[in-house]
């Protein structure tokens, strides 16, 4: 074999070792400067762009976020809703974002009376949010324009993949022309809003869905605002879990955690049967308060305080039995018990993730989510279909009501040490979402897992709720788990009376965090590499 074959051969063993490695480390990666983990690699990509282009964690939230809207498409649409949790490093403060859109004016218990919200189509709309969430996140604590932060997106759309990438393609410019007309940054971004939710696309969506059997109109858009809301939070062995309020299903993760923390979870060992049935159980009942009290608390009142009430957490410890799983679905009485949810078929709808770290250590942890509306004519504005989250039973506080909030999974985390960040968590998968988190927060506070194991941890939830999507009734005792669940462990759940169902990939949701090392400056991100989310950092 002559020198030149040889050469070309160790060149090609080079080659494929370094591609190898880019596609292993593409799903996590440390930095110092910044960090992004997303969903869609050119998400990611224009994410850490933006860092690197000089913009700060808000910048590049807003650039990953309209991004995914075109790589993540079958999962999160333009014009469809994003829940959002922003650590300000400068005022030292967490604020929700609360990009969810409420129920259009027409949308009735009467309008839907004797046969449910859809879970598809244009009566299923929410008022589309993800805009102008993006443009307060921008206002608010950014630093860039929207035609910056749009960029990578018009790029993605130019590629003309889809049929109507050429149609949103053409809105975003005219977005663009509408805030070049604002003369500085802060007012161009009003404009911008100005043109989607009170000008020429307010009055297209609302012709459309006037034509269309659609709920929406040019009203609903008009008075559309974005809430900066007051985060809840607990603590959970000496750190502080940030959550967004009962509108989210986020409150009950802090319940678990508190009832968690009753139990030396570290000494029963991580992935033992006595652990993982702590878990459930506390999931079981953490959800069940959610399924009963929560709802947008701009129209009703929930029990939060008496929810996380010490005396209250005891009591609701005390009903796990550490033997035995229950069989029963449990609220609690927090003062007040509504009628309960009406079941009606349905399905889960998908989302996908951002989490964002910038050098002054400003933090962002997002769920974008939305999909199965409809296409909103040559707009190129797919709508979501949060409508369905709602229930059709009278006096429940998530009973359809117009101009409200559906009760979403959809439920970033932050948590902080010592008043300073630590982590920053995105999930995707509906009701899955907050058992996710408390199983990677239990993995990093109880057992000190890395972030690189936590999102390629085995996966299992319970279906021991009513799920958020068409209120299908509780399955006593299930869990649904992956076939990497240890055979011993689930023979012993078994054992204890849990009702498993493994399946190759086990329960849908995919996993984003970012760690934010205070003492030695370094950032480690990981993104769950079975759903393909992808991590970078500079």
């Amino acid at each position: 074999m002559n020198i030149t074959v040889v050469c070309l051969i160790i060149m090609l063993l080079l080659f494929s070792t370094a591609l190898a490695t880019a596609q292993e480390s593409a799903w996590h990666s440390t930095g110092r400067k910044g960090a992004v983990v997303a969903g869609g690699r050119p998400a990611m990509e224009a994410g850490l762009a933006a860092l690197r282009q000089g913009g700060n964690a808000a910048d590049a939230a807003v650039a990953t976020i309209l991004a995914l809207s075109v790589t993540d498409s079958e999962k999160f649409c333009f014009g469809s809703e994003v829940s959002i949790l922003v650590y300000d490093a400068r005022r030292n403060v967490v604020e929700v974002v609360s990009g969810q859109g409420v129920a259009p004016r027409l949308a009735t218990l009467e309008h839907f009376a004797g046969r449910g919200i859809p879970n598809s189509g244009p009566e299923a709309a929410t008022v589309p949010a993800v805009l102008d969430a993006c443009l307060t996140l921008l206002d608010r604590y950014g630093t860039w324009t929207f035609a910056q932060a749009v960029q990578p997106t018009l790029s993605l759309l130019d590629r003309n993949r889809q049929p109507w990438h050429v149609d949103l393609a053409r809105t975003l410019r005219r977005l663009i022309d509408a805030e070049r007309a604002g003369g500085d940054r802060r007012r161009g971004l009003r404009l911008v809003a100005d043109c989607f939710y009170r000008g020429p696309v307010a009055h297209e969506l609302d012709a459309w869905s006037r034509a269309n059997g659609g709920l929406i109109r040019y009203s609903d858009l008009a008075t559309h605002v974005t809430r900066i809301e007051e985060p809840v939070h607990t603590d959970y062995r000496g750190y502080s879990v940030y959550k967004c309020g009962p509108w989210t299903q986020g409150p009950c993760l802090l319940q678990a955690l508190k009832i968690l923390e009753g139990f030396d979870i570290k000494a029963l060992g991580r992935h033992s049967a006595a652990s993982v049935h702590l878990l459930l159980e506390a999931t079981k009942l953490a959800m069940a308060d959610r399924d009963t009290y929560f709802g947008d608390p701009l129209f009703v009142d929930v029990p939060l305080a008496k929810l996380m009430d010490p005396s209250y957490i005891v009591a609701r410890r005390a009903l796990i039995d550490p033997r035995k799983a229950s069989l029963e679905y449990r609220p609690g009485d927090a003062g007040m018990v509504p009628p309960g949810a009406a079941p009606a078929p349905g399905r889960q709808m998908d989302t996908t993730t951002c989490v964002v770290v910038d050098e002054a250590r400003n933090v962002i942890a997002a769920t974008p989510s939305g999909w199965g509306g409809a296409m909103a004519g040559e707009t190129g504005i797919r709508l979501g279909s949060r409508l369905q989250s709602f229930n059709t039973t009278p006096g429940h506080p998530n009973c359809l009501e117009p101009g409200k909030r559906p009760r979403s999974t959809l439920t970033p985390t932050l948590v902080l040490r010592d008043g300073r960040p630590v982590l920053a968590l995105s999930v995707a998968g509906g009701d899955a979402q907050d058992q996710a988190m408390l199983q990677m927060l239990s993995d990093y506070s109880d057992y000190g897992v890395s972030v690189r194991d936590i999102v390629r941890a085995p996966r299992y939830i319970t279906n021991h709720l009513i799920g958020s999507f068409g209120q299908p009734r509780p399955q006593p005792g299930s869990v649904q788990a992956g076939n990497d669940l240890p055979a011993m462990l689930v023979e012993e759940l078994t054992a204890m009376g849990h009702r498993i169902s493994q399946s190759q990939e086990g329960p849908e949701y995919e996993r984003a965090m970012i760690e934010i090392d205070a003492a030695g400056g370094e950032l480690r991100a990981a993104g769950d590499p079975a759903y393909s989310r992808n991590a970078g950092g500079m």
